[in-house]
């Protein structure tokens, strides 16, 4: 599981620890790490570190003196190192020194810096560090809109985003690796900020750090929340999830709820609802009845409003009397935000909402916020984990917030961001095996919380199954069907994780670490 801590964490134990350190410790450490991944990188792009040509943009502060210290590192290997002072007179004096005393040397105006920048093997983006709040200032823009030939390599964070949310508010440097100190970044991990750090890695420098805010789950974490049958287990005790989805007008979305929950590990399926002849004709497993919820039968959870139309106002409300967890999507989540979170008071049985961001408004809308107007649904895609831990709290439930970096939040403050998902989920219906896979998870006696990490991580790795290398259009029924294929590979201990092309479990780099024997680093 990768941990994401908040600056503020972060920076309290930074300074526990360096009171414990000589002067300087910390810095070395880091910069040593950075250093190792640069070297690494220019060997696998130019055969050898010696000769490679590499720019430092340092601003003021530790960050710039990290990305000076590994310039000096990679000078002293023989790399021709040019430092661009984005702040001059503000520069980290120590590193300076270092990096002239092992042969950098600092161009003398921003119009040769550009031209370095340009043709550099590597550049080490060293402006801004995770304090750093909104866009670059004007004298670093013109970095983020050059052409480039080389890798750029941010130090713990790209300059611009924002390192505890991943808002970009302004002009942002876009690097190909980050290269993250003492735990990750939420801000890494969550777009936009997450597709302007690349791949990330994690450089251990020895902090003690308290349980993190955000994470994200990998492999073998999911592998272990998987229902997997016992001996003893039938198709009851494994779990029923109640499927209450479709209408007339989206009778596709009741087969394609049905498709993700068949897969999910509940032992059953029971449908409700007016497509109940499609669905039993294209998966004869199901067990189907034309009424709703309150006359289904016994579930363990259910699965209310794909593409349920007219008939989600009474399906909401009969699912929600059971004293079993429900799951709320696409209308039903129309019909909540109607009502409020007042339709929630009363339940002692989890709720799980997965709603995308123009829902999300309207949920916030209903729960009476000011700022979250059904037109603001850009604006919350900006601001998907505050928006999250909003909604989360303000309906008391579990919120599975779809888009590009999916997010899920308890109401307790727990927050997973999810790693595997891709673009060509962004398809009609892929929402509805989400919702199916998800419901049966939490038939299957997983929380609210594992039932939507886990279905969001599946579905991602299912897309991409589906899609195949290098990627091309899927249906979400091509993604229900793949849903088998990423069980397995998650559930194998051996061989490298799909979705990333990384080991399953990946390892904390120290700065000592040979460049060439490291493994760590993750490609989102």
């Amino acid at each position: 599981m990768r941990h994401a801590h908040r600056v503020e964490v972060v920076r309290a134990a930074e300074g526990e620890l360096m009171a414990r350190l000589p002067e300087g410790t910390l810095m070395q450490r880091a910069a040593a790490g950075l250093a190792a991944t640069c070297a690494r990188l220019l060997v696998r792009r130019r055969g050898r570190v010696y000769g490679g040509r590499v720019v430092v943009l340092a601003g003021s502060g530790d960050n710039g003196g990290d990305a000076l210290y590994a310039g000096a590192a990679l000078a002293r290997r023989g790399a021709r190192v040019s430092a661009v002072l984005l702040t001059p007179a503000r520069a980290h004096a120590a590193g300076l020194a270092a990096l002239r005393a092992a042969g950098g040397r600092v161009v003398p105006d921003q119009e040769v810096g550009l031209a370095d920048f340009s043709r550099a093997d590597l550049v080490l983006d060293g402006i801004v560090g995770i304090g750093g709040r909104g866009g670059l200032r004007p004298e670093a823009q013109p970095y983020a809109r050059a052409g480039r030939a080389g890798v750029v390599v941010a130090v713990d964070v790209p300059s611009g985003v924002d390192a505890d949310t991943g808002e970009v508010a302004g002009v942002a440097l876009r690097a190909d690796v980050t290269v993250c100190f003492g735990t990750y970044k939420p801000g890494l991990l969550i777009d936009p900020g997450a597709s302007y750090a690349g791949a990330v890695q994690l450089v251990g420098i020895g902090l003690d750090l308290p349980p993190a805010g955000v994470t994200a789950l990998q492999h073998a974490d999911v592998a272990g929340l998987l229902p997997v049958p016992g001996a003893e287990s039938d198709k009851y005790r494994r779990g029923v999830v109640g499927v209450a989805a479709g209408s007339a007008r989206y009778p596709g979305a009741a087969l394609l709820a049905v498709a993700g929950a068949l897969r999910g590990g509940a032992g059953a399926v029971r449908y409700v609802g007016t497509a109940a002849e499609e669905v039993v004709r294209r998966f004869p497993e199901a067990l189907v009845t034309e009424g709703g919820p309150a006359g289904a039968g016994r579930v363990q959870a259910w699965v209310v409003g794909p593409g349920g139309g007219e008939g989600a106002e009474r399906a909401l409300a009969e699912a929600l009397a059971a004293d079993v967890p429900v799951l709320v999507d696409a209308d039903g989540l129309t019909e909540l935000a109607r009502l409020g979170p007042d339709a929630l008071a009363g339940r002692t049985a989890p709720t799980l909402l997965t709603p995308h961001t123009g829902e999300a408004a309207r949920l916030l809308a209903g729960a009476g916020d000011p700022a979250a107007r059904p037109p603001a649904a850009d604006g919350l895609a900006a601001t998907r984990l505050a928006t999250a831990r909003r909604l989360a709290a303000a309906y008391r439930a579990t919120v599975l917030l779809k888009g590009s970096t999916t997010v899920v939040a308890d109401p307790g403050g727990a927050v997973r961001v999810n790693p595997t998902g891709t673009s060509w989920l962004a398809t009609a219906g892929s929402g509805d095996v989400l919702a199916g896979l998800a419901g049966s998870l939490l038939a299957a006696g997983l929380s609210p919380l594992d039932a939507a990490s886990a279905a969001a991580y599946l579905h991602g790795l299912a897309a991409r199954h589906a899609a195949a290398a290098p990627g091309a259009p899927v249906t979400a029924l091509e993604v229900a069907g793949a849903l088998s294929a990423a069980w397995n590979d998650v559930r194998s201990t051996e061989g490298a994780d799909r979705s990333t092309g990384r080991p399953p479990r990946e390892q904390e780099v120290g700065p000592a670490d040979s460049p060439l024997r490291s493994a760590a680093g993750r490609a989102r």
